[in-house]
């Protein structure tokens, strides 16, 4: 779909990168030419991703512990990365999200939710932007939202409010540094299947008809997403500034997706939260 060396050039971090739609994203940035960085807690998983992708793609790929929750962890991450090169590209990839009836969730439970997807995304992006601004140089930063900033969503209400956070984010930071070079954009997916995902999500008991529900009759595939990430962190988006995309197979337009949990029973959200515990 695009020139093999549309990122070339390009020094990308993905939080979360080492699974899921940050590991997909990684891979298709490296085949497009990029150098890739991911970070994560968990420096084994990381490592066995980086040695995947490299094989994959020949790509260089390196990994860096990090708890993007602690700010000061992430400012001697970037401190590590700039050492070498500094970066083009951050993609705020990692979250962390469970279906929750919202007045059961403890201030300790939401406070799990918000610290990566919205705390974590805002020190990563204050780190880069710092570094990028200090030196003039230019960089992009992508982050990965979700449709519940256009229709908000029941039983994850925290998440919900992290990712409407960020959007405006984009969209405030789109003005206040643009003017110095910066772009920043974000995706909002849909129904996009991931192990972590499809575990915290859509457990046992949940309406099992929604993808056919989704006006395009499927779920979305992983390369799909790569590629719009790889064409809005590319030199050919250079003037979207400040926008999210939404892909969903125009599933927001139909639902929220959770309306399927308005009918659970008590005794089903208790199992749910039973079920967590365990965790």
């Amino acid at each position: 779909m695009f020139e093999t060396g549309l990122l070339k050039g390009k020094r990308i971090l993905v939080t979360g990168g080492g699974s899921g739609l940050g590991a997909a994203m990684g891979r298709r940035f490296l085949a497009l030419g990029a150098e890739l960085v991911i970070c994560g807690r968990k420096l084994d998983r990381l490592e066995a991703a980086a040695a995947d992708m490299h094989a994959q793609t020949g790509g260089k790929v390196t990994t860096v512990g990090c708890d993007i929750r602690d700010g000061g962890a992430v400012d001697g991450m970037m401190d590590r990365i700039w050492r070498e090169a500094p970066l083009d590209v951050l993609v705020n990839n990692a979250a962390a999200t469970f279906i929750a009836q919202t007045e059961h969730l403890s201030f300790r439970a939401a406070d799990a939710i918000l610290a990566p997807t919205l705390h974590g995304a805002m020190y990563c992006t204050l780190a880069a932007g710092k570094r990028w601004i200090e030196a003039g140089h230019r960089g992009v930063v992508l982050s990965i939202l979700s449709t519940s900033t256009i229709t908000g969503r029941a039983f994850t209400v925290p998440s919900a409010m992290a990712k409407s956070a960020l959007l405006a984010m984009t969209k405030s930071l789109a003005v206040e540094w643009g003017p110095k070079g910066i772009r920043t954009v974000a995706i909002a997916p849909g129904p996009f299947p991931t192990a972590g995902a499809t575990g915290q999500l859509r457990p046992e008991g949940r309406d099992e008809g929604w993808t056919s529900r989704n006006p395009l009759g499927r779920t979305g595939e992983h390369g799909e997403l790569a590629d719009l990430a790889s064409f809005l962190i590319s030199d050919r988006a250079g003037y979207i500034n400040g926008e999210m995309v939404a892909i969903d197979g125009g599933a927001h337009l139909r639902s929220s997706g959770a309306e399927d949990l308005l009918h659970w029973t008590d005794e089903q959200w208790a199992a749910q939260r039973a079920a967590r515990s365990k965790q």
